[in-house]
């Protein structure tokens, strides 16, 4: 197996202060989180950022200001996101491609998520593409579905987004697929040879599907975006925890973690 890339979400759009005072907020708690993740054994972190009133935002400026602080530390990949949360505008979330990320989130298709619907047109869609590849940014193409896969191809056919592929299987959220290894297992099988995959397990799912993950040779992310629990009962006070957890767990499987270098060589981005 090649080694494993650990991606750190480490805020989120849903996570709030009510459910942990732990999740990073201002741009220097989120850069400080990221940095930590780093030093722990993360390879990628992905961003997404808030406004002074702790609310979801795209604004470039803060973006900008986060990765400025991260760039100036370390040379983890970061990975923006281009949803920010589920009422941002289609003008709102292409913007963030003008800073130039390494990677940036492709979530594949319109869902229910939770009490609310996750628009994310084909329009929309084909416009990210476009951008993307003009702009040479790797898109992780966000699967809640297996439809979403194949909203995926179809922008390949028509050359808009270009191999090598990177899928990220997001499980647990209600709305898309259960956290279930059958459905994990069908989501491997359905992309294509060759393809790169990590997934996620939301909430209390993180560690199982963290653990199949390694030991099916995909990658894994981890976070206070996706669970804010380290144990039944017991919240995280940092991503770091998160991620020590899995390198010590992957090294006991016999796999080895990747650098951030290494995980690029991975992927097919240019080593920094």
């Amino acid at each position: 197996m090649k080694k494993l890339i650990i991606t750190s979400a480490t805020t989120g759009a849903a996570t709030t202060r009510e459910i942990t005072p732990y999740v990073p907020f201002t741009p220097k708690e989120i850069a400080d989180s990221v940095i930590e993740s780093w030093e722990a054994g993360a390879a990628i972190g992905h961003i997404h950022v808030k406004d002074t009133n702790g609310e979801n935002t795209l604004d470039v400026n803060v973006y900008k200001e986060v990765i400025d602080r991260v760039t100036d530390k370390c040379d983890i990949i970061l990975n923006l996101t281009t949803a920010g949360g589920l009422k941002s505008n289609d003008e709102e979330r292409l913007r963030v491609c003008e800073l130039n990320p390494e990677m940036a989130s492709f979530d594949a298709g319109t869902m229910n998520f939770g009490k609310e619907v996750f628009y994310n047109t084909p329009t929309f869609l084909e416009n990210l593409a476009i951008i993307m590849q003009k702009r040479k940014i790797r898109p992780e193409i966000e699967i809640f579905d297996v439809g979403m896969i194949h909203n995926a191809m179809r922008l390949v056919k028509k050359g808009l987004i270009e191999e090598p592929l990177h899928f990220q299987f997001v499980l647990g959220v209600h709305g898309g697929m259960a956290a279930t290894p059958k459905n994990l297992m069908f989501l491997v099988d359905s992309i294509p040879p060759g393809a790169t995959w990590s997934a996620i397990g939301a909430s209390k799912d993180q560690l199982a599907i963290n653990t199949m993950s390694i030991l099916l040779g995909g990658h894994v992310r981890v976070g206070m975006e996706d669970s804010v629990y380290y144990r039944k009962g017991e919240l995280a006070t940092t991503n770091a925890q998160f991620v020590n957890r899995i390198v010590d767990l992957s090294t006991m499987l016999g796999r080895e973690v990747a650098t951030p270098n290494e995980a690029r060589e991975i992927l097919g981005l240019k080593k920094r």
